[in-house]
C-alpha cells in the first residue's frame, strides 16, 4: 500500500509540476522524492508522472490519484487536529489566505494582540486573488480565508467579521476634495479608476459606477491599491477604496485625499471561510471572536459584526 509520505510527495509534485520545488516543499532531497514516486508507481502499477528535461506533467491517472491523495491527507490532518484541539485551543499553525486588498491593512491590526494572547498560535499567511485562494481552501493547502462575503458555496462555512465602508479618493486639487462628504450623485460622469478584473473589489466598483452614473476606466487598471493611488495622484481619475486601506495609506499623506460618502456608505463585508465539517471549526469560531474583540478596540472606521 502507498505510504502517507509518498502521497504527500505526489501532491507536492501536482502542486508545483517541478521536482526540485516539490522536494523543497516537502523538506527532502530531490533524489529522495523522485525515488519515492517511482516506488509509488511500482506499487500501483501505473505511471503517475511524465518526466522530461523540459517539464513535469501528471498523467490522467496521476491527476486522479493526486486528488484522491489530497482528500486522504486532509482526512489525516483532521484526525490530528481533532486530537490536538482536545488538548488545547488556538495552538499550532493555521494556514490563512487573504485577498490582496485586505491583508496588509488588516493583519497589522490583529496580529500583535493575537500573538500576545496566544503565543503558541502561528499564522501562515498567503495573499492572492480570490480564485486562487478558493482553490487553496478547497484542495486543503489553506485552512482559512479572510474573504469578501457573501459566498455561495455549499462545501464552505463562513462567519462575518466586519463591514468596511468604501471611500472616495481624489487628487488634492480635484473639485470633490473641497467637499466634507460625497453624495453619490456627485460621481455622475466622473472617471473611476479600479483594480483589474479578478479582484472582488473590481466587481463592486463596477456595480457602483453603474448605480452612480460614473465611468469605469478600462484603459488604466491597477494591479494593487497602491498603484491606483499613484494614478489618482497624477490626475488620471478618482477611485473608490476600502476604509482600512485609507486609514493605512491615504489618511496621512497629501498627494491624494479621501472623503466619506454622506449617509449610509457603500461597503464590503469581510468574513472568515473554512471547509464545512473540519475538525478545527470550533477553533476558527474562537479565533473569529478574538479578532472581533481586537477590531472593536483598534479600528473604529469599520463596523464589527461578530
Amino acid at each position: 500500500m502507498p505510504t502517507l509520505q509518498q502521497l504527500r510527495y505526489l501532491v507536492a509534485v501536482a502542486d508545483t509540476l517541478h521536482f526540485r520545488r516539490a522536494a523543497e516543499a516537502c523538506h527532502v532531497t530531490q533524489p529522495t522524492l523522485s525515488a519515492q514516486l517511482k516506488e509509488l508507481e511500482a506499487k500501483l502499477g501505473v505511471e503517475l508522472v511524465e518526466r522530461s528535461r523540459a517539464r513535469v506533467i501528471l498523467t490522467p491517472m496521476g491527476r486522479d490519484i493526486s486528488e484522491r491523495a489530497r482528500r486522504v491527507l486532509r482526512g489525516v490532518d483532521d484526525i490530528r487536529d481533532t486530537a490536538r484541539i482536545g488538548r488545547s485551543m488556538l495552538e499550532g499553525v493555521i494556514r490563512i489566505g487573504v485577498i490582496q486588498t485586505l491583508g496588509s491593512y488588516l493583519l497589522p491590526l490583529i496580529v500583535p494582540d493575537l500573538h500576545k494572547s496566544h503565543p503558541k498560535l502561528g499564522l501562515y499567511m498567503r495573499e492572492g486573488l480570490p480564485d486562487l485562494l478558493l482553490r487553496g481552501i478547497e484542495d486543503g493547502t489553506l485552512d482559512l480565508l479572510f474573504f469578501p462575503l457573501p459566498l455561495a458555496r455549499a462545501e464552505l462555512e463562513a462567519r462575518s467579521l466586519f463591514r468596511e465602508p468604501i471611500h472616495v479618493v481624489t487628487p488634492h486639487d480635484h473639485r470633490l476634495a473641497r467637499e466634507d462628504a460625497i453624495e453619490p450623485s456627485m460621481l455622475h460622469g466622473e472617471t473611476i479608476l479600479s483594480l483589474e478584473p479578478g479582484h472582488k473589489l473590481y466587481e463592486q466598483v463596477r456595480a457602483l459606477c453603474a448605480d452612480y452614473g460614473a465611468e469605469l476606466s478600462h484603459d488604466f487598471e491597477g494591479t494593487s491599491l497602491d498603484t491606483l493611488r499613484q494614478m489618482v495622484a497624477m490626475g488620471m481619475g478618482i477611485s473608490l477604496m476600502p476604509a482600512l486601506y485609507v486609514k493605512s495609506e491615504v489618511a496621512h499623506q497629501d498627494i491624494v485625499v479621501s472623503r466619506p460618502f454622506r449617509g449610509t456608505p457603500p461597503a464590503r463585508t469581510i468574513g472568515m471561510i473554512w471547509r464545512k465539517g473540519t475538525a478545527r471549526e470550533p477553533e476558527y469560531r474562537a479565533l473569529g471572536g478574538l479578532i472581533c474583540e481586537i477590531l472593536r478596540r483598534r479600528a473604529p472606521e469599520i463596523t464589527v459584526l461578530g
